[in-house]
């Protein structure tokens, strides 16, 4: 019996030490089409660990709907009218969310901030480099995101502590570091109507509606503006909840994942000498190597989506109401789509990873600003680096969701 069968990828120790690669590896070539079992309340479901198969699901969102949402918990239907955001919608009422709010992301929309983000990122490794030996993560991966976002929705530079501390301590719902309440305590259940079970999200929610009673009927161009100004294409006005879901979405998709590729990256790079020495000696390089960056990080593990039908996915025979999970961070590492899949190559091409989803209409919508932010980023780092090595261990963030990284001590001396 293939050892597949003992994998199970909602077993969090097996994240314990970041992304199990060998056990992704395993599932392509074994059993790509995998049953994974969980603990009561949930059910178990379908990981989908091959790239051609994880397309075929994003693509086709009247088989695997969104509407029953993205995460493993599983939610009623109270707790689905209370919580849905942009990611937890299909049709026309995902598209006119989506409408709503893209302007703010386009390519031309966000090279508007290129001028910012330079002097930003200055600041952010000047006053990182100075101290020799550093977290990483503190100094450098969450400080940038995060002053980018607070741009984007045109808060004090002061708040930003706030925002990212409301993050991790969603993100870390699994993580007894971070978690108010883990989303697997019985205590949890009194949150049951709140994103991620957090009590962090009501403290957002009080801070979003602040913002949005200043701005209420002036003319803003922030995200929190256009979220309470602006109407909706398709005739249903953006409710109270709306504008929670959809503000919380914005704080932690714009931050977490940019944060937790910032973090690997630099740690592949350091693993990968010859890498950075390429990319050192060849700056130009670096815009395409952002997509090998993004690859070989995988800041997301998963997103679910639910069956609405019967229906057969590899040969494997899905019932209708099963979770079907689709794991980009294998999908990214197929060897059936990239050459030396685990092998980081900042000359890649082509590069069409997943990252940001592949296509479908749940394409990430901040796919441009990331981009911008990753280039940007390690077009000034790189630069600087004489000698860099890390220090110590990474600790992990305990999840099977956001591969992500809480620590990272490092040792770098400028050029």
């Amino acid at each position: 019996m293939s050892s597949a069968s003992s994998i199970n990828l909602a077993d969090l120790d097996l994240f314990s030490q970041g992304a199990p690669w060998a056990a992704f590896r395993e599932l392509r070539e074994k059993s790509p089409i995998h049953w994974c079992e969980e603990e009561a309340p949930n059910s178990g479901f379908w990981a989908v660990t091959r790239y051609h198969d994880i397309v075929k699901v994003l693509r086709d969102s009247e088989t695997f709907t969104s509407e029953r949402f993205t995460n493993l918990e599983e939610v009623d239907a109270e707790q689905e009218q209370a919580r849905r955001s942009l990611l937890e919608t299909d049709g026309s009422r995902h598209r006119a969310l989506r409408r709503l709010l893209q302007g703010q992301f386009t390519p031309q929309a966000v090279s508007v901030y290129e001028t910012f983000l330079r002097g930003l990122t200055a600041t952010t490794l000047d006053n990182a480099l100075a101290k020799g030996t550093f977290d990483f993560v503190t100094e450098v991966a969450a400080d940038f995101p995060i002053q980018v976002l607070a741009k984007l929705l045109d808060v004090p530079e002061s708040d930003t502590g706030k925002l990212i501390d409301w993050g991790n301590r969603m993100i870390g719902f699994d993580d007894p570091e971070h978690a108010d309440v883990l989303i697997s305590d019985p205590d949890s259940e009194q949150y049951r109507l709140i994103p991620f079970r957090s009590p962090a999200a009501l403290e957002l929610f009080a801070y979003g509606d602040e913002l949005a009673r200043e701005r209420a009927g002036k003319d803003g161009t922030d995200l929190v503006s256009v979220l309470v100004n602006n109407p909706m294409s398709d005739g249903v006005p953006l409710t109270e909840r709306d504008f929670h879901t959809n503000f919380l979405l914005l704080v932690v998709a714009g931050n977490e994942t940019t944060r937790h590729t910032i973090s690997h990256t630099f740690n592949n790079l350091l693993q990968n000498p010859s890498q950075l020495e390429l990319l050192q000696e060849n700056p130009e390089l670096i815009p395409w190597a952002v997509e090998e960056f993004l690859r070989f990080a995988s800041p997301v593990y998963h997103f679910r989506r639910t069956a609405t039908k019967d229906v057969e996915l590899n040969g494997q025979l899905i019932k209708a109401g099963d979770k079907v999970v689709t794991w980009f961070a294998s999908g990214n590492r197929d060897a059936a789509v990239f050459d030396n899949a685990d092998v980081m190559d900042v000359l890649r091409n082509p590069n069409e990873h997943m990252t940001f989803g592949r296509g479908g209409p749940h394409m990430c919508l901040g796919n441009a600003l990331a981009r911008i932010e990753l280039r940007v980023m390690f077009e000034d780092l790189i630069g600087r680096i004489s000698s860099a090595k890390r220090v110590g261990e990474i600790d992990f963030l305990r999840s099977n969701f956001v591969h992500g990284i809480k620590r990272m001590q490092v040792e770098i001396s400028s050029r």
